[in-house]
C-alpha cells in the first residue's frame, strides 16, 4: 500500500517529533544512495540493519531552500529502493528515509542531496550513443563484408584446385593408352625377316 501527499511543515515536524517515541528502538536507514538519475525522475535505495521488522518505509523529498514536502509513504513491503518522479531539470534536492515497524516510524536518515542532470546533457549523451551505435552498426556490416569475401576467394580457390586435380588423374590415366599404341603401331610395321620393317632380297 503506498501513499504519495503533500504535506504541511507543521505535520511534517509534528510527525518527525511523534517518530522519536513511536520506535526509539529502531535505527534509521543507512547508505542511502541514489541511481538511474535522470532529468525528470530517479532511485533511491538504501539498507537496514539486521534483524529489524521492518514493514515499510518512508521518503520526504524536499527542494533545496524550499521549505515543502513530498512524502512517500509504502507498508507491507519488504523493497529497498523507491523511484522518485516529477522532478526538475538542473535542480538540488535533499531525501531522508525512514524505516516504518509495528510500532511506528524510525529516525530519520542521514540527508542525501544531490542535483538532477540539465536537459542539454541528457539529449548530448543520448546524441553521442546514438553515434556509438551506428558506429558500431557500419563495424559490423564491413566485417560481415569482409566475411563474405573471404569465404568467397576460399570457394573458389578450392574449385580451382578440384579442377586441376581431376584434369592431373585424366591425364595420368591416359598415358598407359598412349603407350601401348606407340608399341602396337610399330610391331605391326615391321616383318619376321627384317625386324626393322624392310624385306630381305637374296644375291644372284
Amino acid at each position: 500500500m503506498r501513499r504519495d501527499f503533500m504535506p504541511t511543515p507543521l505535520l511534517i515536524l509534528s510527525c518527525f517529533g511523534a517518530s522519536w517515541f513511536l520506535a526509539e528502538s529502531l535505527d534509521a536507514p543507512v547508505n542511502v544512495s541514489i541511481r538511474d538519475l535522470k532529468v525528470s525522475s530517479a532511485v533511491v535505495t538504501w539498507d537496514i540493519p539486521d534483524g529489524e521488522p521492518v514493514i515499510g518505509f518512508a521518503i520526504t523529498q524536499q527542494k533545496k531552500d524550499v521549505r515543502m514536502l513530498r512524502l512517500i509513504q509504502e507498508v507491507n513491503t519488504t523493497t529497498r529502493s523507491c523511484a522518485l518522479w516529477d522532478l526538475e531539470a538542473d535542480t538540488d534536492y535533499i531525501v531522508h528515509v525512514q524505516s516504518i515497524s509495528t510500532s511506528g516510524p524510525s529516525p530519520l536518515s542521514e540527508p542525501l542531496r544531490f542535483k538532477t542532470p540539465k536537459e542539454a546533457e541528457t539529449q548530448a549523451s543520448k546524441s553521442k550513443d546514438e553515434v556509438t551505435m551506428e558506429e558500431v552498426d557500419q563495424n559490423a556490416q564491413l566485417r560481415a563484408g569482409e566475411l563474405i569475401i573471404i569465404v568467397v576467394v576460399l570457394i573458389m580457390w578450392a574449385g580451382v584446385i578440384a579442377l586441376f586435380c581431376r584434369q592431373y588423374d585424366i591425364i595420368k590415366d591416359n598415358e598407359p593408352n598412349n603407350n601401348k599404341d606407340k608399341a602396337k603401331n610399330s610391331s605391326e610395321c615391321s616383318t619376321p625377316e627384317h625386324p626393322s620393317g624392310g624385306l630381305l632380297r637374296s644375291k644372284v
